[in-house]
């Protein structure tokens, strides 16, 4: 193998390798489980103002917590998508240096 063929083979398993673990599925997964705790516990906030004569202080903090349980899962959506875009650029990449190394031309593979 020549030195070229050499550095674009350590720069797809350097891709492979940054590509293996997938952190804007940890960000969106995060994203999803704080937005339906929100919107539990803003129904609980809904249903406490509804239910009392007067306004419970409990029910001003269950509404508090949903707001800034929102405010994070929207942060890291964003980071999310920020990272996404990262790993799909990423991926092009790689796709584009195993096209250079011919890994995915099966007739590349055969004996000559």
């Amino acid at each position: 193998m020549s030195a070229n063929t050499q550095d674009l083979r350590t720069r797809l398993d350097q891709l492979q390798e940054s590509l293996s673990v997938r952190q804007s599925t940890t960000h969106f997964a995060h994203t999803g489980v704080a937005t339906m705790v929100a919107l539990m516990l803003g129904g609980a906030a809904g249903k406490l103002f509804y239910d009392s004569l007067r306004t419970p202080l409990l029910a001003w903090g269950v509404a508090l917590l949903a707001v800034v349980l929102l405010g994070y899962a929207f942060r890291r959506y964003v980071l999310g998508r920020r990272v996404l875009a990262d790993e799909l650029q990423r991926y092009q990449t790689m796709l584009e240096l195993r096209s250079q190394l011919r890994l995915d031309e099966p007739s590349a593979l055969l004996p000559q």
